[in-house]
């Protein structure tokens, strides 16, 4: 049976991966975030999921906003690289998991959330997260999957407020992951926009990550720094603590509690390199 074995958070910044292709990661500026994830390549390396499940909001890469879904889900066999304004990155193309991405999508969909809306609708992203875990669960090959919820934190890039930065939600909000994820989902969207900018509201996709874990997870490692090209870094990974099986290879785990949270996301399944 596939298990999730943890859930990974982090900012998502276009400016962070031209950093790497244009080799800047030394330069005073950059060496700051970059440092803040290298316990996370650690903790990757030692880990070895067969599968990360990612979570994020398409910057007009995919979708355009003649079509907006709620939800989509990538069941392709491979994602070629996007170009988030400095061209595509020179990667290779990421491996996609099209038997398990096939299995959450039925999955979910027979839970009620409909992965093909284009009208803006309020979706529970916590509750979505449950779905994704109980798909996880159902999968009959032994899989070890990360579920990865990516964007925020703080942030707002135009109008009056922009250049916004809010540590103290900030902060608060992944005390929240690791301690309380119940009190997050009562969150409005008007409280994130008001208290983390408007490009904040990124965090609901933490939660769908938050909702695939157990209750009670083990916080590995926090980072948090500001700001990277305008925007606040924050990064978690927490781990499951009571799903371990007697399977060949460890597992993990965490639990619930419903709440609306409306944003796009997308999910992409993906095998992860070994």
């Amino acid at each position: 049976m596939a298990r999730i074995i943890a859930g990974v958070t982090s900012s998502h910044v276009p400016a962070i991966g031209a950093a790497i292709d244009l080799k800047k990661t030394e330069e005073p500026y950059w060496k700051r975030v970059f440092s803040g994830f290298e316990k996370s390549k650690e903790w990757m390396t030692n880990a070895k999921p067969d599968v990360v499940i990612a979570v994020y909001n398409d910057h007009a890469s995919a979708f355009s906003v003649d079509l907006i879904p709620t939800f989509a889900l990538g069941c392709a066999a491979e994602f070629p690289p996007a170009d988030e304004g400095w061209g595509p990155r020179p990667v290779p193309a990421v491996k996609g998991h099209p038997a398990l991405a096939s299995h959450i999508a039925q999955s979910v969909i027979l839970d009620e959330f409909d992965l093909t809306i284009v009208n803006r609708m309020e979706v529970r992203c916590y509750m979505l997260g449950r779905a994704i875990r109980k798909a996880v669960q159902s999968y009959p090959e032994d899989l070890r999957v990360v579920v990865m919820g990516t964007g925020g934190m703080s942030h707002q890039i135009s109008g009056p407020r922009a250049g916004l930065i809010n540590s103290k939600f900030d902060k608060a909000y992944l005390d929240g992951l690791s301690r309380d994820p119940k009190k997050l989902t009562r969150i409005s969207h008007l409280e994130f926009m008001r208290e983390a900018g408007a490009e904040g509201i990124e965090m609901v996709m933490w939660l769908i990550m938050r909702g695939a874990l157990d209750d009670k997870v083990k916080e590995v490692y926090r980072f948090y720094t500001v700001p990277a090209s305008n925007t606040a870094v924050g990064h978690i990974i927490l781990e499951n603590l009571q799903g371990k099986t007697k399977s060949k290879r460890p597992s993990a785990a965490r639990n619930p509690a419903p709440k609306r949270a409306a944003h796009q996301a997308n999910q992409t399944v993906v095998r992860s390199k070994r």
